[in-house]
């Protein structure tokens, strides 16, 4: 090979110049650069995925240091452009027996530290603060990873109804009613409803099947709701039926178990003390589980008050995706947690599997889980002309205090484990997600902004700092799907959605998540000390609509129709009715019973009197 090494007259230059033109003194003696170790360069590039994470992540931190080096690196760079002899004495270093006469030597030139005796700090392997950096980072890495497929997931399963117009026909009930072959026992718990109970018993009356019942069940220390609903059953006698539930402590599972002895009909319905729901759907229902053969049936559920506040606009966007998409990806999984109300099973059926359970504050789940162990089959149906319609908390204290309820009554249903005798391993997996989501999605929201955070001022690799804006995208998807989830409920419920609607909408993504977050830990608490206790959530009927279900006709109600203290039909002419049952004052004169068949013109100035 040929010496590729100066010859003497380059090097006799090179010391004259260096005679003339002394080194700088910041450039004399320049620093040397720090380089990796190869062993980690090494790794990164022929290491399995995982390995090379780890070494580039350990190789960037800290950022600091990387930073000086690169500094060092141009100062060098440019002192050997500019002065070329500052490269000249590490040549005379290595050859000063060529370049210096016989007899002198070179002058002392300060050694540069030898990698090879010293230890390399900074290395994974010798250096606690590197590994805990690189487990941090990766970490953060996994979270968002996991944040991914939550916030995937979510999404598929919010567009799941959507898949085509075929599926989205599919999850609506048939639009002719077939011949009625069963009879209904309708189930409506109530403690402390007397504001709302007699407009959802009244409504209930009004149904078009030609055989059901409706048991209302009360708690024995609640006089004031049982007077409304010993009202109720003197309105409608044969239909209504009160049961005095003495259960303690009081909770919805143990008063439906309570009345489930009393139950005498094919098909048992629950309903919640607030709910307005339609004539038709009992029809409906019937041909339902005569087309699919079902054991139970889940009717759609919706919260209409999108406007009252901008939880209230969420809360509702969450029942309108749950009922309308989500439960019928779980009805064909065979895997399904229930909803409260709108629900109809088999009453062989409940009664063979024992009821309710009376200590789970989600019982509907739990009974849904426990049935589809079971094999039960079960079949979802969601039309918005029949939907059951009810109100969204009208507090965030109210509403905090049901999403705990709700979040510990999942945790209780996946400690409990029945969902471990679903018959696959894929509904295994769907159960123990799905009863730990509530817990998910309040973690993700929660990082989603963490994140965002790190990526933009935290130094991080690149590759992670790519990582953590990985849950953002299907995010922004979910929420251009609600908005267009907002459009269509308008439009399905006859509702004007307002520009200002949308910001809230947006505006109101993080805080609703960040609310979730805090009701699921409380939810964690409240299990890990054994509190049990059922949060009762208020109504107030804000969900009423002036009109039925978005027909055209005036309002709905007993004050909007009056009926006879016998019958359930409206009346033809003036009614007598009973002075304490006045549900309706006017400016016309009215004819108000005040003794035993004696009657008056009362004006509406005076009837208050006469009624006092």
């Amino acid at each position: 090979m040929a010496d590729a090494r100066p010859g003497p007259a380059v090097l006799t230059l090179v010391l004259e110049e260096t005679q003339v033109l002394p080194h700088p003194p910041h450039l004399a003696h320049p620093t040397p650069t720090r380089r990796r170790p190869r062993h980690r360069r090494a790794l990164a590039v022929l290491g399995l995925p995982v390995a090379s994470l780890a070494a580039s992540l350990a190789m960037t931190v800290p950022a600091a240091e990387a930073s000086a080096s690169t500094t060092t690196q141009s100062i060098s760079a440019t002192a050997t452009s500019l002065v070329p002899v500052a490269a000249a004495p590490d040549v005379a270093a290595a050859d000063d027996d060529q370049l210096l006469p016989p007899g002198q030597q070179a002058p002392a030139e300060p050694s540069a530290p030898d990698r090879s005796s010293t230890t390399d700090t900074s290395g994974p392997t010798d250096s606690p603060t590197s590994w805990l950096g690189v487990l941090g980072l990766s970490a953060l890495l996994a979270v968002s990873l996991l944040m991914t497929v939550v916030a995937l997931t979510t999404l598929w399963w919010m567009l799941h109804a959507w898949r085509s117009t075929q599926s989205l026909g599919a999850t609506r009930f048939s639009t002719t009613t077939l011949p009625p072959q069963r009879s209904f026992s309708l189930m409506v718990p109530a403690r402390h409803e007397e504001a709302v109970l007699a407009h959802t018993i009244d409504e209930l009356a009004k149904s078009d099947h030609p055989d059901f019942e409706i048991l209302v069940l009360i708690g024995h220390d609640d006089p004031t709701t049982e007077a409304v609903a010993r009202d109720a059953e003197r309105r409608h006698p044969g239909l209504v039926r009160v049961v005095i539930d003495h259960s303690v402590p009081k909770n919805k599972p143990r008063a439906m178990n309570t009345a489930l002895p009393h139950v005498t009909k094919d098909v048992v319905g629950v309903f919640d003390a607030e709910d307005e729901v339609h004539p038709r759907l009992l029809g409906l229902v019937d041909s339902r589980f005569t087309e699919t053969g079902a054991d139970l049936v889940q009717g759609g559920v919706q919260l209409m008050n999108v406007q009252s506040s901008w939880w209230s606009l969420r809360n509702c966007l969450e029942y309108y995706f749950w009922f309308r998409s989500r439960l019928h990806f779980h009805a064909e999984a065979r895997f399904i947690p229930l909803g409260g109300n709108t629900v109809f099973v088999r009453t062989d059926l409940l009664r063979a599997a024992g009821g309710w359970d009376g200590d789970c504050l989600a019982e509907d789940c739990e009974l849904g889980v426990r049935l589809s162990t079971r094999g039960a089959r079960v079949a979802v149906a969601y039309d918005p002309e029949v939907v059951t319609r009810e109100e969204t908390p009208g507090s965030l204290t109210s509403l905090f205090k049901q999403r705990t309820r709700w979040s510990q009554g999942f945790l209780q249903v996946l400690k409990k484990g029945a969902w471990k005798e679903l018959p696959t391993r894929r509904q295994r997996a769907l159960a123990r997600y799905t009863l730990a989501m509530p817990f998910l999605q309040a973690f993700t929201g929660l990082m989603i902004p963490v994140s965002v955070l790190l990526a933009l001022f935290a130094k991080v690799p690149t590759i992670v700092a790519m990582a953590t804006f990985l849950p953002v995208v299907p995010t922004l998807v979910t929420l251009v799907v609600e908005a267009a989830g907002l459009g269509e409920f308008a439009r399905s419920y006859r509702v004007k959605v307002r520009f200002r609607d949308y910001l809230k909408l947006v505006l109101g993504t993080f805080p609703y998540q960040v609310f979730l977050a805090a009701a699921a830990i409380r939810a964690a608490w409240r299990e890990f000390r054994g509190d049990s206790s059922w949060e009762k959530t208020e109504h107030t009927g804000a969900h009423v609509n002036p009109t039925p279900h978005g027909s055209p006709e005036g309002p709905v109600g007993p004050s909007a129709e009056p009926t006879s203290e016998a019958g359930t039909g409206p009346a033809q002419e003036p009614v007598r009715l009973p002075r304490q049952r006045a549900a309706q004052r006017s400016a016309e004169p009215e004819i108000r019973s005040i003794e035993d068949g004696e009657h008056v013109v009362l004006s509406a100035e005076t009837e208050h009197e006469v009624n006092r």
